[in-house]
Formats: C-alpha cells, structure tokens, sequence
C-alpha cells in the first residue's frame, strides 16, 4: 500500500512536467525507473508508457482548450506516427537492454544539443500560420514516430523543437500539436511492450493516477511562462534525463 502511494506521488510529479512540456512525463520516467527501481531500458519504457497514454489525453484536451488544434494539422502527423511507432516499437523489443539504453543516452543529447543551438541562434518570430503544410508534417509524424516506438516517448520530444523552429509555431503550439501526434502513437506502443510482456502494471497503474491529478496544472503553468523561459526549461530537462539514464549505462 504504502509504495502504491510512493508511486502515485511520483507520478503527479512526473504529470506536472509532462503537462509543462507536453511530453507525459515519460521521459523523466523511464530513466529513474531504470536507476532508482532497477528496470531494464524496455521494461521501464513500457511501464512508463502506462502513465504517459492517459497522460497525453489528458493534456491534449487542456492544451486544444487554451489554443485550438487544427486537425488538418493534427492528421497527417497522427496517421503517420501511428504508423511507424508500430513498426518502431516491433524494432525496440528485440534489441538488448543496454544497447536500448545507451540508444536513447545519445538521442537525449544530441536533442539537447539541438534546443541550445536554437536558443541562441537568431530565429524568426513565430507566425500565426504554418510555414510548411502536410507532406511535410507526414514526415514529422514518421520520423516522430519512430523515434516514439523505438524509445517509448521520445515522438513528442522530436517534434516539438522541429515545430518551432522550421514550422513556425510558438512553443505551447507545438507542444500541443506534438501530444496529438504522441496519442495513436503511445497507445499502439504500449500495446506492442505489453504483448511482449515489458510493461510492470503494478508500478505503472499507481503513476497513472498521480499523473492524471496533476498535469492540468502543468499545463496551466506552460501557458503562463515566458517562450525563451520554457524552451529554457525544456533543455535543462533533457540534460536531467540524459544524465540520470547516463548513470545507469
């Protein structure tokens, strides 16, 4: 009972932030499952996943409510996204636990490296209008999706940084387009862990509900902050992870 209660804390912890980055709190998830529980890359990425899917519901509502979600937008990103984080996922289970890890170390970073540079490049304001239409957002979605199903929640954090620097979005836009995208795909992927028997349901139920309890509020929180504040943020949080599933390596 009591570490049922530990981990629904955890789990409203992991909510604000996935709320705040409209990521699920995955990401943060799967490496303090690795270090701090002691699960294997695939067992944490699938177990995390049974917090994150109704996570991203969750916040997808809360963000279309503050800004609306166009659904030609939303699309062809979801389709292809599904798509490939199927074939993603199918990839991820037969690959070793530390090769996983070490897989989704090097994403981290170089997705780390990637904000920076576009924090302080100089950049175009954002427009009210997409720069490119849907080809190119089936491209993102594919990419994205991929990467989701390979690492379990890495979509949304791949197509974030792309919507706001070559699509022309503001950073809760895209943060909102990328958890419309992260649904279908989260949601086939934790269907693929949990038929190869890598999800853990007694850690992962508990971080649900403390998750749904509190990412509401991370989301009101992103739409409050500065734009160079929050993708500030956004950085320091990736290196946190990398670091974390570093110490495991």
């Amino acid at each position: 009972m009591i570490e049922s209660l530990v981990f629904v804390v955890f789990g409203a912890l992991l909510g604000t932030l996935g709320g705040l980055f409209g990521i699920g709190g995955g990401l943060i998830a799967i490496p303090v499952l690795g270090v701090w529980f002691g699960l294997d890359q695939q067992m944490a990425q699938g177990t995390a996943l049974v917090m994150v899917v109704p996570n991203v519901m969750l916040a997808l509502w809360r963000y279309h409510q503050r800004n609306r979600i166009e659904m030609r937008h939303v699309l062809p990103l979801a389709c292809m996204g599904f798509c490939f984080a199927w074939l993603g996922s199918i990839w991820a289970v037969g690959i070793d636990a530390q090769s996983m890890r070490l897989g989704f170390v090097a994403f981290l970073i170089v997705l780390t490296l990637y904000n920076l540079v576009r924090m302080f490049a100089a950049t175009t304001p954002p427009s009210a209008q997409m720069r490119y239409g849907w080809p190119w957002l089936a491209v993102l979605g594919a990419v994205s999706g991929t990467m989701g199903g390979l690492f379990g929640v890495g979509g949304a954090v791949v197509a974030t940084p792309i919507l706001t620097s070559l699509f022309g979005t503001t950073q809760v836009v895209a943060q909102g387009l990328s958890l419309a995208l992260a649904l279908p795909s989260t949601g086939v992927t934790l269907a693929t862990y949990a038929f190869h028997h890598e999800v853990d349901w007694s850690i992962g139920l508990p971080l649900a509900v403390g998750g749904l309890l509190s990412i509401s509020w991370g989301v009101k929180v992103a739409h409050a902050l500065p734009e160079r504040l929050l993708r500030g943020l956004f950085c320091g949080f990736l290196v946190l992870c990398a670091v974390l599933l570093a110490l495991k390596v």
